[in-house]
């Protein structure tokens, strides 16, 4: 793994790569180094899928978009899609990827955890869009991953009025779908990966493809992938193990 300068390597290990956000000087806030780096993350995980878990420091996940960057951006940084194309490939990635949302995650942060396929949290976390009041647009996939994840009439209270969720709040509408202590937050990554990890990897990438697929793929996409596994040796293996498990 390389070495990183915006990030921390947590964990290692042959099913799952742990990283940790790490500009504690500007509370973990995302600018092009980070996105860089990001990159290189997702490079390796393509290449040899394991599942990926973010996780902030010093008690904040990322908050948001780095704003001196940020200003001095102009048309062209806005068509090049900097942040957005990273969290599309981040939301893309072959295996699950869990957000560990601790402290504030907002603005680009926010939309970072939005394009996780989990989302947990500890009690002191906050998640929000405040980029309407920066004079800009939530354009990293906020004014379409909220609509889909919590509904319109409630992201449209984020990202219109500003609205932050606390953790209890974001528990209820299922935008996490667990609070834990800070202290305990990454023990529960961790667990979150051990019941993922335990699942056929190949039929965890077909799946996941799957429910990204557009409502027209189906059900010729779920067929095709089902005919792939159908032939695959973790299938027969799996399947026998659980006949022979019954017989017990």
């Amino acid at each position: 793994m390389a070495n990183y300068t915006t990030l921390l390597v947590e964990t290692d290990a042959p099913d799952r790569l742990h990283i940790r956000l790490n500009r504690t000087e500007s509370r973990n806030s995302i600018n092009q180094q980070m996105v860089d780096e990001l990159h290189a993350v997702c490079a390796s995980l393509e290449h040899v899928p394991r599942v990926l878990i973010l996780s902030g420091s010093n008690g904040v996940f990322a908050s948001g978009a780095d704003i001196a960057e940020l200003r001095d951006r102009r048309r062209d940084d806005a068509l090049a899609g900097i942040n957005s194309a990273l969290f599309v490939r981040i939301a893309g990635l072959p295996l699950p990827v869990i957000a560990a949302i601790d402290g504030w995650a907002l603005g680009g942060g926010a939309e970072l955890a939005y394009a996780a396929d989990f989302r947990i949290a500890s009690t002191t976390a906050k998640i929000g869009n405040p980029e309407a009041g920066l004079g800009i647009v939530a354009a990293a996939g906020a004014t379409w991953r909220l609509v889909e994840l919590v509904g319109e009439p409630l992201a449209k209270e984020i990202l219109l009025a500003g609205r932050v969720l606390n953790a209890e709040e974001a528990l209820a509408v299922r935008l996490v779908t667990e609070v834990h202590s800070a202290d305990g937050l990454t023990a529960a990554a961790h667990a979150l990966a051990d019941r993922v990890t335990a699942q056929d990897p190949t039929a965890l990438q077909y799946t996941k493809q799957l429910i990204h697929a557009p409502r027209e793929a189906h059900p010729v996409a779920d067929n095709e992938a089902q005919a792939v596994l159908f032939e695959s040796e973790q299938k027969f293996a799996r399947m026998t193990a659980f006949l022979e498990r019954k017989k017990r």
